[in-house]
């Protein structure tokens, strides 16, 4: 199923703080799949459990995959809503299956970032993109006048 691309220049829609959490991992052996494999097949449970339940506060992601790293961005509602996620089953048996596993050797490495972004700190163009990162969450805002610049698309809230 092809998404529809918008043609015209447009922003992101969104007006409220933002966390964003990019969480990955890295086959550093690759000839150690029984250690790097259960770690790959750890995230979709957890994405799939955060695509069903809305209320935990994750709001989208996008995933990308190279060679050797997966990537995960993730848009989350609020800071508290991500760290008691953090706490849950789900997670919580993600994590210490990969301790048991991998802490002590260097066949798979795993990372995480978050941010926590101020409205008045983000900003947003798509051009002949279908709906994705931010948008996807918030919806388009047709690139006016005013919201012509980077510059201006920040200081929009």
């Amino acid at each position: 199923m092809e998404k529809r691309i918008e043609t015209k220049r447009v922003t992101a829609a969104h007006r409220d703080k933002l966390v964003l959490f990019m969480i990955g991992m890295r086959v550093n052996k690759w000839w150690a799949i029984h250690k790097w494999l259960p770690v790959a097949f750890a995230m979709p449970a957890m994405i799939k459990e955060l695509y069903q339940n809305k209320e935990y506060g994750c709001l989208s992601m996008e995933s990308f995959f190279s060679l050797r790293t997966t990537y995960l961005l993730q848009y989350w509602r609020s800071e508290e809503e991500l760290f008691a996620y953090a706490k849950g089953q789900t997670h919580l048996k993600a994590w210490k299956n990969f301790n048991k596993r991998c802490r002590n050797n260097s066949a798979v490495g795993i990372y995480h970032e978050t941010y926590v972004v101020a409205p008045e700190k983000m900003e947003s163009i798509y051009v002949n993109m279908p709906k994705f990162g931010l948008a996807k969450v918030s919806g388009y805002e047709k690139v006016t006048k005013k919201l012509q610049t980077a510059s201006q698309r920040l200081v929009k809230n």
